[in-house]
């Protein structure tokens, strides 16, 4: 008997992570990613908000004042240069697009009861690649590539 419990297996011990330590060498899985940054582009559309609704007014209120609305993407605005401006709208639009792909995962998982780690991971892909080729492709426009 004591044979057996000399040649078992030593499980790894899993403690808490420190911050100052232990972040560099941590590998996050896919899932783990797409939760944060989930968190990260729904408190980021919550923040710029009002430079969101300043957009959609001044894009549609007239023409003069949708003339002044491209021009701070030309020429920049509030002592900013424009690209700059066009970063920020493309925050947002990686952020958009991010959480709006991110929450359809979990109304997958929800609907369907996916809740086994294969499907986490390989949604978790889906959703990190396709935000970020749909934001690559909207930045191209944006920028003004095609």
């Amino acid at each position: 008997m004591s044979d057996a419990v000399s040649t078992k297996k030593q499980r790894p011990e899993f403690r808490n992570i420190n911050a100052f330590t232990d972040l560099t060498t941590y590998r996050l899985p896919p899932a783990g990613w797409v939760s944060i940054l989930h968190r990260v582009s729904g408190a980021l559309m919550f923040v710029l908000l009002p430079f969101i609704i300043w957009m959609f007014d001044t894009s549609l209120s007239s023409e003069f004042s949708y003339a002044k609305f491209t021009a701070a993407f030309k020429s920049g605005m509030l002592g900013l240069p424009g690209w700059m401006w066009k970063l920020v709208a493309l925050a947002l639009i990686w952020a958009y697009f991010h959480h709006f792909i991110a929450g359809v995962r979990h109304l997958i998982m929800d609907g369907w009861h996916k809740v086994d780690k294969e499907f986490g991971k390989s949604s978790a892909l889906v959703t990190l690649i396709g935000g970020t080729l749909l934001t690559i492709a909207v930045g191209l426009k944006l920028f003004g590539v095609y």
